[in-house]
């Protein structure tokens, strides 16, 4: 999914070969082992061939092999989670920079990085800052004036959370508008769940298995938000200032738990765990809906986490780093 992404936005794309080891089988261990060793020539190839001023990383076991590939440039780590996984614990060390989304981020650092860390908060698309709820929702093709779930488990789709919402369709769509991004995995599933209405409640369940453009009008259309705790949600909802239910991912460490902590602490959501779903969802979003005051609160909390400049502060680290290297290396006096 990132490949297209990036080749979406029409920027030059590499792969390399890489595998986690955090986690991981006795059988898996050696495989993933040499992954990682070709990963790391491979990086050195391109490193070779393009001669970078500054590195960026930003998380995964793909980019361990470039980041000790390109120990001798100069590097950026942007920590898109509250907590760094393993990898970008690993990373870290050899960043001249750290940027992390929220202060809480440095309790999750050994002291002797701190002073290379700064908070920028997630960057986001500067297009979510200038979409209303009302043109967001004619550009969906949604009715004003009854509330939106947006329901959402990324690129893939999170399975349990596609499950539960469509048992609830009947219960939900009788009052409320629901945007279902559903994934591609689970889309012909939730494709028959639609046929399988009447044809009053499909005119309020709007799917989709997944949205490039319009992502940033599902979020600023929407009411609430039932999704998992990824790291965007520490800045994509503040942006769009929507109130989310959070179901942090059961089986990824404790990541999207930190994360939907954070923002429940906050008064900006609430959490409900993967495996009380069945049980209490209905529930959740009931109770939102029918207490408007609580959910307005939740909006005002969730709008004052935003750091809408993080994208602009985060480059000019890049642009710095860059110009010093360059300096450094007796070079050009500019980055363009």
């Amino acid at each position: 999914m990132e490949a297209d992404l990036v080749q979406r936005a029409g920027i030059p794309f590499e792969s390399m070969p890489a595998a986690g080891v955090h986690g991981v089988g006795i059988r898996s261990m050696p495989g993933n082992l040499l992954k990682l060793a070709r990963g790391f020539f491979k990086s050195k190839q391109i490193l070779k061939r393009f001669r970078p001023d500054v590195l960026l990383f930003t998380g995964g076991y793909v980019a361990v092999p470039m980041a000790l590939a390109g120990v001798p440039f100069s590097s950026l780590l942007f920590v898109p989670d509250i907590e760094p996984g393993l990898a970008l614990k690993v990373i870290s060390w050899f960043s001249d920079r750290i940027t992390v989304p929220v202060a809480e981020s440095f309790l999750h650092f050994p002291p002797r990085l701190h002073r290379r860390i700064s908070v920028t908060g997630y960057p986001t698309r500067p297009e979510l800052a200038a979409i209303d709820k009302a043109s967001a929702r004619t550009r969906l093709g949604l009715r004003e004036g009854q509330p939106v779930l947006l329901v959402t488990g990324g690129s893939k789709g999170a399975q349990t959370i596609n499950r539960a919402i469509t048992r609830l369709l009947p219960e939900l769509l009788p009052q409320w508008q629901v945007v279902h991004i559903c994934g591609n995995l689970n889309w012909d599933d939730t494709r028959a769940a639609r046929q399988n209405l009447s044809s009053d409640l499909q005119e309020n369940y709007h799917i989709y298995p997944y949205l490039h453009d319009e992502m940033g009008a599902a979020l600023c259309a929407a009411d609430l938000i039932l999704s998992r705790a990824g790291a965007s949600t520490l800045g994509e909802y503040p942006a769009a200032g929507t109130p989310a239910i959070l179901v942090p991912y059961p089986y990824a460490w404790r990541y999207q738990k930190v994360n939907a902590d954070y923002l429940v602490n906050k008064g900006a959501a609430t959490l409900l765990p993967d495996g009380q779903m069945d049980e209490k969802l209905g529930e959740f979003i009931t109770y939102l809906f029918e207490h408007p005051a609580k959910l307005e609160e939740m909006h005002q909390r969730m709008a004052a986490l935003t750091q809408p400049h993080s994208a602009e502060t985060i480059a000019r680290e890049l642009l710095d780093l860059a110009s010093k290297s360059v300096k450094d290396a007796g070079g050009r006096e500019e980055i363009i």
